[in-house]
């Protein structure tokens, strides 16, 4: 469990399935990262998380609110995608529910985020992608300190998908 000023990052537990789900399945949360998830799609990323929790020793948490508790999003560290640029790759993401969106918590969660992969890995630099229309991700990943590595056609999204264009960005191990 990491805890910041204002978030606990922790593991997903059964409670959380519905408010994350909540957030899959919204439109203005998915425009820029996939197709709207089923309540299957939703318990199979989340399982799939707890899987590079059990083969990597990392995967994303449940991100909730200090005060009160409430879950408002999934963030942390996972694989590089195979078949991209950054394969193999110590990756950082977040994605937060809408009703969260512009009160800093994505950069929080994610400042957390990397300071746990600096303490509990020893990865040269962690990375992360968007689409490339994803002008919000991008800024995250720019005021966290990262730079532009450059654009690849995603493989998981179609070939007529703006979503398929995506940015890769990366920050090095501080000294």
């Amino acid at each position: 469990m990491i805890e910041t000023a204002r978030l606990v990052l922790r593991l997903p537990v059964a409670g959380d399935h519905a408010p994350l789900h909540a957030m899959w399945s919204d439109p203005r949360v998915m425009a820029d990262l996939g197709p709207l998830k089923t309540p299957e799609d939703s318990a199979a990323t989340i399982a799939r998380h707890e899987g590079y929790r059990q083969s990597h020793g990392f995967g994303f948490w449940t991100v909730a609110l200090r005060d009160g508790g409430t879950v408002i999003g999934f963030c942390g560290l996972k694989p590089g995608a195979e078949n991209t640029p950054i394969a193999g790759e110590l990756e950082v993401g977040w994605m937060l529910a809408a009703a969260h969106w512009r009160h800093g918590y994505a950069r929080e969660a994610a400042e957390a985020s990397l300071g746990w992969g600096w303490t509990n890995s020893d990865a040269a630099r962690i990375v992360a992608i968007t689409a490339a229309q994803n002008r919000a991700s991008r800024a995250l990943m720019e005021r966290l300190g990262m730079a532009r590595l450059g654009a690849f056609d995603h493989p998981n999204f179609a070939i007529d998908d703006p979503r398929r264009e995506t940015v890769s960005y990366s920050i090095e191990r501080p000294a």
